[in-house]
């Protein structure tokens, strides 16, 4: 597809939106709640052309670069996962709106400030080869009050399709919404994922997923267009065993952390206070030999950080080091890895109070997996996606409750 083919259909689509979204924005609770049941109960109902879509998907991925077993399962859904899909869309149909008013305040002279939340119009997504995210951003936007322009590469086009056809556009209508309030461009072609990154008078913020430099060169071309985003490009959890670990439960966090190893929260880099390296890392070889993985050990042919969920073929792959305590260990999850998240195993709180203060990561666990770094696991809310930037704004899983802009109203009395 042409660059002015792409455009003129990523366009299209973000008109549509647009003007649906007055449709939207004016639905009261009663309605989103309504559309989101109608989705949650349409995934099961509609789960036979879902899955056969999907299933083709699976079938057509090596075609399109998708090979190693991880990135295949994130790509696959079944039965269960799309019931697990409509329960975590019932339990945010269930959550509360957000409140319009923020705060208010009398200014000097008697005139009265509200605080206010207003959606952002339009907001549009494009994202890897995961299915369940078309439904875990459509629904969001829903919750929210904010139309959508959703975009996915070909790994995932006819999953989310079928997903947008049998589920998302249907439960608008039914709740007497304009479908055409969630738009999905229809085109694998990369071009389409840049002129999603190029209209800010359509699309004036895009929610980025995938894979480090991908998402990272979209996010540079937003910038140029002064399109903002909310990107999600790298993620590699790091665990630290301190000298004060409980060795059992060392080991149970290592496992638990890597029940599935295409996501972003999975186990990555496993460091090991110095006094235990020669003993431990022996046994911690051991447990990841006997979950069918592999360790890197020292001296490592790859950056420290490297994120192993995003090396096709080598995913089932952890790095271990040693390091001197917990400083060093935070530390090294600072500058070595992308500050997705970090957790410490220690019996000693100074030894946990010296990791969480040093650590400036977006999530920080004490004796608890980063596999805990999760939306719906922490906040109750499925996610867009898990922020890690820097700056002021959205930080960690973003949510409906992160969607809005604030609007500062002033007038006589109560506004």
């Amino acid at each position: 597809m042409s660059e002015i083919a792409a455009r003129d259909l990523v366009a299209a689509s973000g008109r549509a939106a647009a003007a649906a979204h007055a449709s939207l924005a004016r639905a009261d609770a009663d309605q989103i709640a309504v559309a989101l049941g109608a989705m949650a109960r349409l995934l099961g109902e509609g789960a036979e052309p879902i899955l056969a879509a999907n299933a083709l998907d699976v079938a057509a991925a090596p075609g399109v670069g998708v090979l190693g077993p991880a990135l295949i399962d994130r790509l696959r859904l079944d039965a269960e996962r799309l019931a697990r899909m409509g329960d975590q869309i019932r339990a945010l149909a269930a959550l509360p709106d957000i409140e319009p008013v923020v705060a208010r305040r009398t200014l000097p002279g008697g005139l009265v400030m509200e605080e206010r939340r207003r959606p952002v119009g339009v907001i549009g997504a494009n994202y890897e080869a995961r299915p369940n995210v078309t439904v875990d951003v459509a629904s969001q936007l829903i919750k929210s009050r904010n139309a959508g322009v959703l975009r996915t590469g070909a790994a995932a086009l006819r999953s989310a399709d079928a997903l947008h056809a049998h589920a998302i556009g249907p439960a608008l209508a039914e709740a007497g919404i304009d479908p055409d309030a969630i738009a999905l461009v229809r085109s694998a072609d990369r071009e389409a994922a840049r002129a999603l990154v190029s209209l800010p008078g359509l699309v004036p913020l895009v929610i980025l997923r995938g894979s480090g430099e991908t998402t990272a060169a979209l996010a540079r071309e937003a910038a140029e267009h002064g399109v903002r985003t909310l990107a999600h490009a790298e993620g590699g959890g790091v665990l630290y065993v301190d000298a004060a670990a409980d060795r059992g439960r060392a080991l149970e966090l290592v496992e638990e952390g890597l029940d599935r190893l295409g996501v972003c929260n999975r186990l990555n880099l496993l460091l090991v206070a110095q006094p235990l390296w020669d003993e431990l890392s022996v046994a911690l070889v051991a447990r990841l030999e006997a979950l069918g993985l592999r360790a890197s050990l020292p001296p490592h042919d790859h950056a420290l950080g490297h994120e192993w969920a995003l090396d096709d073929g080598n995913e089932a792959t952890v790095t271990l080091a040693p390091v001197a305590g917990p400083e060093e260990a935070a530390l090294l999850a600072n500058t070595e890895t992308s500050g997705l998240a970090a957790t410490i195993v220690t019996e000693d709180p100074a030894a946990a109070d010296a990791f969480l203060a040093g650590y400036a990561g977006t999530g920080a666990f004490w004796n608890a997996s980063t596999r805990l770094l999760d939306g719906f696991r922490l906040l109750g809310a499925p996610e867009t996606g898990i922020n890690v930037d820097h700056v002021p704004g959205p930080r960690g899983p973003v949510t409906y409750r992160d969607l809005y802009l604030r609007q500062y109203v002033v007038g006589p009395g109560a506004v």
